[in-house]
């Protein structure tokens, strides 16, 4: 067989100009509906194309594609009139239509499009599921991930290249104040293994270095300096090295008093525990301090941490940083060092972020997420969550809510 020949159909599978049935039911779900169909059925000998159910608010939508009866035509109207018959007795409605073939091919160039809404509007449904169409997109499936904390669907798409269908959707979301992240379609998308976090107002809502300077009583002067370098005015290292000097002379018992203090972002515990049940590797990487992020690494049992480190003489902070410093390139290269630990390519980790520094980590991933990010920074990254719960983020990975629910019921 040539590489541009198509196997051959299975037996009993129609071809393309081949007739068929598409059966459609409808009415109140109960069970054994799908069962009682399908042995309704199997006395004709018929062969299944293609089976799609839904559920929505107690209302089933069964469609069977099947192969039609073979003969010249009454084993098709003795088919037609079995199925009303049996759906009647259930108080369901039977649609039979005929046809030919399959369904159509879809289309080259498929994505996945999650969108998140808080609420989600029948006014950004359309505008999304138009600007869909308008790249030339098709959407062949839309099936609702989440219901809590934010509405989630995903549109199932071909037809339409990713990169121009997510510039697209970029443009469309932020009019319309939704969330929308856009993936191309394949094993890969499964196959994302590494999730790695920013700390900082990320995977905790604190900055680690403004509690300390609460207790050094220069809490302003350092929170306008951290706000001046994540929006990318500063240089980070220099930044970093000018406010930790305001720290010298505090006590080292500080160090614990500010890990109480910190105060773990809505979600994130559920994101964690859910990833690492499936089998994830989760990393954090900080422009904070190892003394609070080798905490968070034990308590919520990560693979990887890194951040900077406050060197502590004679029991006091001397206001300097010890060993390399994690700024915004340093939290690339640490991307890059723990997919190689972890053995997952790069193109397969996620990585989530809300500031300037984290903008090498987020492009360099195969999946950069801005979380409640400064603008520049969700303009630049390849998705955005403007929801203040981080276990969204697993709705972009194309994870269910049911899924979540179940491994947390597995704990």
């Amino acid at each position: 067989m040539s590489a541009t020949q198509n196997p051959p159909l299975p037996p009993g599978m129609p071809g393309e100009d081949a007739p068929t049935l598409l059966i459609k039911i409808f009415g109140k779900d109960r069970p054994g509906i799908t069962a009682g169909l399908f042995e309704t059925l199997a006395a004709y000998g018929l062969a299944v194309v293609d089976i799609e159910q839904v559920v929505t608010r107690g209302r089933i939508t069964l469609c069977a594609l099947v192969t039609a009866p073979e003969g010249d035509g009454s084993g098709e109207g003795e088919l037609r009139a079995t199925v009303h018959g049996w759906a009647e007795s259930l108080k369901l409605q039977a649609e039979i239509i005929s046809g030919r073939g399959d369904n159509r091919p879809r289309g080259t160039g498929r994505s996945h499009v999650t969108v998140l809404g808080h609420p989600l509007t029948a006014e950004s449904t359309a505008a999304i599921a138009a600007c869909i169409t308008g790249t030339g997109g098709n959407i062949d499936r839309i099936f609702r991930l989440a219901k809590y904390p934010v509405t989630a669907v995903e549109f199932d798409v071909s037809g339409a290249p990713t990169e121009p269908l997510r510039t697209a959707l970029a443009t469309e979301s932020a009019a319309l104040g939704v969330d929308v992240a856009v993936v191309a379609s394949g094993l890969q998308r499964r196959a994302q293994r590494l999730v790695v976090m920013d700390v900082d107002s990320t995977l905790i809502q604190d900055e680690v270095i403004e509690l300390f300077a609460g207790h050094a009583g220069c809490e302003d002067k350092v929170a306008e300096v951290t706000a001046a370098a994540m929006r990318g005015e500063l240089d980070f290292e220099e930044s970093l090295h000018a406010r930790v000097a305001l720290l010298a002379g505090l006590d080292a018992s500080v160090v614990d008093t500010v890990r109480e203090q910190v105060r773990l972002t809505p979600g994130a515990r559920t994101l964690v525990r859910t990833l690492k049940l499936l089998g994830y590797q989760v990393g954090v990487v900080s422009g904070g301090f190892t003394q609070v992020t080798d905490a968070l690494k034990d308590h919520l049992g990560l693979d990887f941490a890194s951040a900077n480190t406050l060197e502590i003489v004679d029991g006091k902070l001397t206001g300097r940083v010890t060993g390399e410093i994690v700024d915004r390139a340093g939290k690339a290269r640490l991307l890059r060092r723990f997919a190689a630990e972890a053995g997952v390519p790069l193109a397969q980790t996620v990585a989530v972020g809300d500031g300037a520094n984290d903008l090498d980590m987020l492009n360099a991933a195969g999946l950069g997420v801005a979380f409640n990010a400064k603008p520049m920074v969700r303009e630049a990254a390849h998705t955005a969550v403007n929801v203040p719960f981080l276990d969204t983020v697993l709705y972009l990975l194309g994870i269910t809510r049911e899924e979540v629910e179940a491994a947390d019921a597995a704990v």
